[in-house]
């Protein structure tokens, strides 16, 4: 007699427990959630804190500690799922949730994604500005580069250019070093909540929240998970990834904010994206400090441009049930492979336009994925409490209302965004 899913699924619990945790089996699971969490830490990431840090010191770290906390665990919510059902986020909420609202998910994401690809891209246009190349060349040629990257190699081989490229972080955590942060203060903004309440404080904190757990982030780790095609039994040590991935992600927007807050808060400077912090630190911190501000913010539009069309390009197939992956042909998987061009292309010839608003652009797109953030988190409660779907991985008591009170928080920044904005 044949298995039942159920039964796998009981074997597969029994593996997981008994699964050791090896330098070789770890190594062969990690990459979605490093590579889901680091990206995040992606040029409009970096504009965020550098804000937060300059305009507010060290008073709103507690926020990042937070949203870090909540990556950790969506992000391995996200890969459960993933690894269970075999699906993409968008693929289960259209099975569960039906055609419409599934079909309203991915134009909203599709949406957030375009924009956000564009802030990618605006990243690298005014990084490389900073060393003296024109937005002219070195937008072309880094759409070229991704695109010759994520479409012409291998899924291994792709994941590992990914992984290398992401060791481009360090940077942001030299240039916090350089800028010798008060870190007494530091350690009280992280432990000790203060917020003042005024639009502009909270517009910020939605946009940390929004950055930092990002939908696109949600459903590119659930797709990669899938497309790396990970068993229940690698769920264990995937935690180890998720973790991973978050906790850097948080390290990293930590030495940002406070690289920022040492120099730029201190000084009284006022800055609009993450190219002016970098500017602005080299006559506080030094050349050294601003110099390698540059190149992480260089660093990080390339990784964040190579996963946001694959997210997006991912969601759109899924969404189609068509089966689509890295290792596929164009000939076996057009869509996906045209919807990654697309998104690609239009993210680059934007940033090219004279003229093009890319602050409100970037801003912008943070607030609207805090927006979608929270239907997208309810779904993801609701599709991993259903038994029908996860078996045996079903979300016990304990994990929902960890879940409810994580969408709660995000809940109420957007609802005291939007009420701050209507009273001003």
């Amino acid at each position: 007699m044949a298995a039942t899913p159920q039964s796998r699924q009981k074997n597969s619990m029994k593996v997981v427990t008994r699964q050791r945790f090896t330098a070789g089996a770890l190594v062969a699971v990690v990459g979605p959630g490093l590579l889901a969490g680091l990206s995040d830490d992606d040029p409009a990431g970096i504009t965020t804190y550098s804000v937060l840090g300059a305009e507010h010191g060290y008073q709103l770290l507690w926020v990042l500690l937070l949203s870090t906390v909540a990556l950790v665990l969506f992000h391995g919510l996200a890969a459960r799922m993933g690894v269970v059902t075999g699906q993409g986020l968008i693929g289960l909420v259209r099975q569960r949730y039906g055609v419409r609202l599934g079909g309203a998910t991915l134009v909203a994401l599709v949406v957030a994604n375009v924009g956000t690809t564009c802030a990618e891209f605006a990243g690298i246009a005014a990084g490389s500005e900073l060393f003296g190349v024109s937005r002219y060349v070195s937008v072309p040629a880094a759409a070229v580069t991704v695109s010759l990257l994520v479409l012409r190699g291998s899924f291994h081989r792709v994941e590992h250019l990914l992984l290398a490229l992401s060791t481009v972080f360090l940077a942001y955590v030299a240039s916090g070093l350089l800028a010798h942060p008060d870190w007494a203060a530091a350690g009280r903004g992280l432990v000790v909540p203060s917020l003042p309440i005024d639009a502009a404080t909270i517009g910020i904190v939605t946009a940390t929240v929004g950055t930092t757990l990002a939908p696109w982030g949600l459903s590119f780790i659930q797709s990669y998970a899938v497309d790396k095609k990970l068993r229940t039994e690698d769920l264990a040590l995937e935690r180890v990834d998720v973790i991973t991935g978050a906790v850097l992600t948080g390290v990293i927007g930590f030495f940002v904010v406070v690289a920022c807050a040492a120099t730029l808060h201190r000084s009284g400077r006022h800055i609009r994206d993450a190219a002016d912090a970098a500017v602005a630190l080299q006559p506080l911190a030094g050349a050294a400090a601003s110099t390698l501000f540059a190149v992480g913010l260089i660093g990080s539009a390339l990784l964040a441009a190579s996963l946001l069309p694959l997210s997006t390009a991912y969601s759109v197939c899924e969404y189609a049930g068509i089966e689509a992956a890295v290792d596929d042909s164009f000939e076996e998987a057009k869509p996906f492979y045209l919807t990654f061009g697309c998104v690609t292309v239009v993210g680059a010839l934007i940033v090219l336009v004279p003229g093009a608003p890319l602050v409100t652009i970037l801003v912008a797109t943070q607030i609207l994925n805090a927006v979608l953030l929270v239907p997208i988190l309810f779904a993801m409660i609701g599709i991993a409490r259903d038994r029908d779907l996860m078996g045996e991985f079903t979300v016990g008591a304990i994990g929902t209302v960890a879940y409810y009170v994580t969408t709660a928080v995000v809940l109420s920044c957007v609802a005291a965004l939007a009420l701050t904005s209507l009273v001003g």
